[in-house]
């Protein structure tokens, strides 16, 4: 198997499974033993996401390559008098882009259960107000598909508030080498990360610089990269989307380079050295300004960490929605890492 074949199973196993902020655990548990199997020692942090040790000489001047596991989800906010739920958002959910999805409701003690996010009286039929409702987490219900008409038939499921809402994927890749699916913010960067380790274990590889690779698991709610940082690091770059959309250059098929997101400049220095190892490898790549991002490698500067930081990714169109990015956006987001680091 190839490493683009490797990742693409990889981001394929990893979408499978739920992990939105709160609930990673088995996620992680997979990662764990993924990276088990091609040699490593993975361990879990505190908070619950994975540290890795890639290996590398210098270890006075690490560099730390940040991806995350967790995903937009929700949480079970109240059980209304007809039996449907109204969630409340985990991470940046947006209920436009909820509408109509199929869905999970995982239970703390009393297994899962599917359902459907639809607005309030979703038959147009019927509704005639369906065109001018707004779409809000208020107008929105989880139907059940369970034979429930009232709070009391939900509660008696074992359905409670608080359990955590897990939306279809959607996974495929079309024969052109589009990737389409929910979260591949940041499970597509995630097996990118995967791909790059198997690739120093199989080539036996020492790299200059130590390199540890951290997956974290509360990215999407702005803390995921603030901890965990190993002695010695001096430089993190965040593995993540790149954005694809009006005024921005990047596209599905390119490795995007961050100079700016909206929690200010990416280092000078680390972002100049990125488009340089991409000239230097023939990667094809865009230089972009993402207005509404924050990264992990900005949570580990805003919490304390004396470090550079950079951030790259593959193109994806259409994030916190039903995603689209590219075989050739994966491949040139892997070799950018391989030219920056190897």
């Amino acid at each position: 198997m190839t490493t683009q074949e490797y990742i693409l199973e990889q981001a394929k196993a990893l979408l499978s499974i739920d992990s939105p902020t709160g609930y990673t655990v088995n996620v992680t548990d997979y990662l764990l033993k993924e990276f088990s199997a091609l040699g490593y020692a993975p361990a879990r942090t505190v908070k619950g996401g994975v540290l890795v040790d890639l290996g590398g000489k210098d270890s006075d001047h690490a560099i730390l390559l940040e991806a995350h596991a967790d995903t937009l989800g929700g949480m079970v906010k109240e059980i209304k008098g007809n039996g449907n739920l109204r969630i409340a958002p985990l991470g940046g959910l947006n209920p436009n882009n909820a509408e109509t999805e199929n869905c999970r409701i995982i239970t703390r003690f009393n297994g899962t259960y599917q359902g459907t996010i639809q607005l309030d009286n979703a038959s147009i039929h019927v509704n005639t107000k369906y065109n001018d409702t707004q779409r809000t987490f208020d107008t929105l219900e989880v139907v059940l598909d369970e034979a429930v008409s009232s709070a009391a038939d939900t509660k008696a499921l074992g359905i409670s508030i608080g359990d955590i809402v897990c939306l279809d994927p959607r996974t495929t890749i079309t024969e052109s080498g589009y990737i389409k699916s929910r979260f591949l913010d940041d499970k597509l960067s995630t097996a990118i990360l995967m791909g790059f380790a198997r690739h120093i274990k199989e080539n036996d590889i020492t790299p200059e610089r130590h390199i540890y690779l951290h997956i974290t698991v509360f990215e999407e709610v702005g803390h995921g990269g603030s901890a965990s940082v190993p002695a010695g690091v001096t430089e993190i770059i965040s593995v993540d989307m790149g954005c694809v959309g009006n005024g921005l250059d990047c596209t599905e098929r390119q490795v995007s380079i961050c100079a700016k997101d909206s929690r200010g400049p990416y280092h000078y220095d680390v972002v100049t050295a990125l488009i340089q190892a991409a000239k230097k490898a023939g990667v094809d790549y865009a230089v972009d300004i993402y207005p509404s991002y924050g990264s992990d490698a900005d949570a580990a500067l805003s919490s304390g960490h004396d470090i550079r930081h950079g951030l790259i990714g593959p193109g994806v169109y259409a994030s916190h929605g039903y995603e689209r990015s590219h075989v050739d956006g994966v491949k040139n987001t892997l070799e950018l890492l391989k030219s920056y680091l190897l």
